[in-house]
């Protein structure tokens, strides 16, 4: 696991590392309302682009045999082709309401992003981690670099839409290439058959991830329609930057600790909690120093990297500081609750975790602005996860709650 986490961890660096080097740049080339324009429209797709598959793509790792992986994989490549389409028919509508041109791509975000996770879960379940390492790269460096020449260009909202959704296409086409095809098994179960015995995922994985990812479509238009296009572009960027080191670590550990906390089978074990305990430790560390960096340099950092227009940028990442903190921690653990087949459980707990967000926000919205509404999040999210983080810690071995 360590081998396969340091593999995932260099690839994750390089990945994130390229957008942090640009994004001073891309700050200069693009407005704020430019980006907030931009990080709607993300927003959106990744709101859609997290459940094409219907979440089948997760029980990969799960899959008894080739033949079972097998059917799991054409069912996950038709739902996301459909949602695909009717996305683009979507697209069409915004672009047509807003005047928006590049919203027309909606419909081609949604199904790129459903075929990569896709291929990164096929890949994952054959532990090809170097292609995974190369794919982050692709995807983030790629976006970052395919944006900074769309500035150049002066490609507007248009050049931030699509250079993502590029970088995603090419990403997913090179871990398809370096992975073993999936066959026609004589012994492979129809698709009806893998569907109805892993329904858990659609079930109950789907609406987690779909609500998940509406928080930060809900967010950004809260704060659009109260403060205006600036000031969400100003909380896209700041959760942007702040959350790529738990997108850098999140990702690596949970490609790595998925298939070990399912190697001994389905549900919770001795060796998989402690697992999970080391792991929200060394996580935890991180976090604190993380988190005081920002609390104490904050605006500087924003303001000297993006230039002194985004100065408001840094001391929202300020007061959102012990958010990003737990949010560091609890970025790979997701897993941990697919593995031990407690997604019921978790549902029902990120049900109240992004009602509290989301009730945070507004509330500090009213009562002050952006700064108001970090300073609330942050609260509200520290209970938050301070309850799940004791809940994995303290999950009785065997137990199974749905």
């Amino acid at each position: 696991m360590l081998r396969a986490t340091l593999t995932l961890l260099a690839g994750g660096a390089l990945a994130q590392a390229l957008p942090l080097l640009l994004g001073p740049l891309l700050t200069r080339l693009y407005t704020p309302d430019e980006f907030g324009a931009f990080h709607l429209f993300a927003a959106v797709a990744t709101n859609l682009g997290v459940v094409a598959c219907g979440r089948y793509e997760f029980a990969l790792p799960l899959a008894r045999d080739a033949g079972e992986a097998a059917a799991l994989w054409r069912l996950a490549l038709r739902l996301a082709a459909g949602l695909g389409v009717l996305a683009g028919l979507g697209g069409i509508g915004w672009a047509l309401q807003a005047g928006a041109g590049w919203a027309l791509w909606l419909g081609p975000a949604v199904a790129v992003g459903g075929l990569l996770s896709l291929a990164t879960m096929w890949a994952t379940r054959h532990e090809r981690f170097r292609a995974l390492a190369l794919a982050r790269v692709l995807q983030y460096g790629g976006a970052a670099l395919a944006q900074a020449l769309a500035g150049v260009l002066h490609g507007g909202v248009a050049g931030l839409v699509i250079a993502p959704v590029l970088a995603q296409a090419l990403a997913a086409l090179t871990l398809l290439a370096v992975s073993p095809r999936p066959g026609r098994e004589a012994t492979a179960p129809g698709l009806g058959e893998v569907a109805r015995r892993h329904r858990d995922f659609p079930l109950l994985n789907t609406p987690h991830a779909f609500l998940g990812a509406l928080q930060d479509t809900v967010s950004l238009a809260l704060i659009a329609a109260a403060l205006g296009p600036a000031a969400a572009g100003f909380w896209g960027l700041s959760l942007r930057y702040l959350k790529a080191p738990a997108s850098l670590v999140g990702g690596a550990v949970s490609q790595a600790l998925y298939p070990r906390l399912t190697a001994d089978g389905a549900g919770p074990n001795p060796a998989g909690r402690d697992a999970v305990r080391r792991i929200m430790a060394l996580l935890g560390a991180a976090a604190l120093a993380l988190a005081a960096a920002l609390g104490l340099a904050g605006p500087w950092l924003f303001a000297t990297l993006f230039g002194p227009g985004w100065r408001e940028a840094g001391e929202l990442a300020r007061v959102l500081a012990p958010y990003i903190g737990a949010h560091f921690v609890a970025a790979p653990l997701a897993v941990v609750t697919m593995a031990w087949q407690a997604q019921g459980w978790a549902l029902r707990l990120a049900l109240w975790g992004q009602g509290a967000f989301v009730g945070a926000l507004a509330l500090g919205l009213h009562l002050g602005g952006l700064q108001g509404a970090g300073l609330a999040v942050s609260l509200a999210m520290l209970l938050y996860f301070g309850f799940y983080f004791w809940r994995l810690a303290t999950w009785p071995v065997g137990e199974t709650p749905r």
